[in-house]
């Protein structure tokens, strides 16, 4: 068996962008140093298991490309979401999805340009 240990995200400020997702998500920044900090969600699963921390990694790269990787977050309400992330710094961002006019979710950039989606809201969705 194999599971997943962290979830690495290189950036630029590792503690900044620890808190914009600490605010987002509602998960708690157990860790910083130098290097990097640690987002981790401290609600078990059903199974006892905890989802795997989200660690940000100091990397001073410039990002240049669409991310290979994306969080798509499911939220209640869409719209309240989208406007509260707004708020936190978060950007929405075109990709090339308003071409398809059958699209749901947002895409939206957090405070160092990293992608993400919001998915529409489950009541919605029928």
């Amino acid at each position: 068996m194999i599971k997943i240990g962290y979830i690495t995200i290189d950036c630029k400020s590792p503690e900044v962008i620890a808190k914009f997702w600490e605010s987002v998500l509602g998960w708690k920044v157990t860790y910083v140093d130098e290097t990097g900090a640690m987002l981790e969600n401290t609600v078990k699963l059903e199974d006892g298991e905890k989802f795997p921390p989200i660690l940000f990694y100091k990397n001073p790269d410039q990002k240049t490309v669409k991310n290979r990787l994306h969080f798509d977050l499911s939220p209640d309400d869409q719209a309240a979401e989208v406007l509260r992330i707004e708020g936190l710094g978060g950007k929405r961002i075109e990709i090339g999805q308003s071409a398809d006019p059958a699209t749901t979710w947002v895409v939206m950039a957090d405070i160092e340009g990293n992608e993400f989606c919001v998915l529409k809201s489950p009541e919605s969705a029928s």
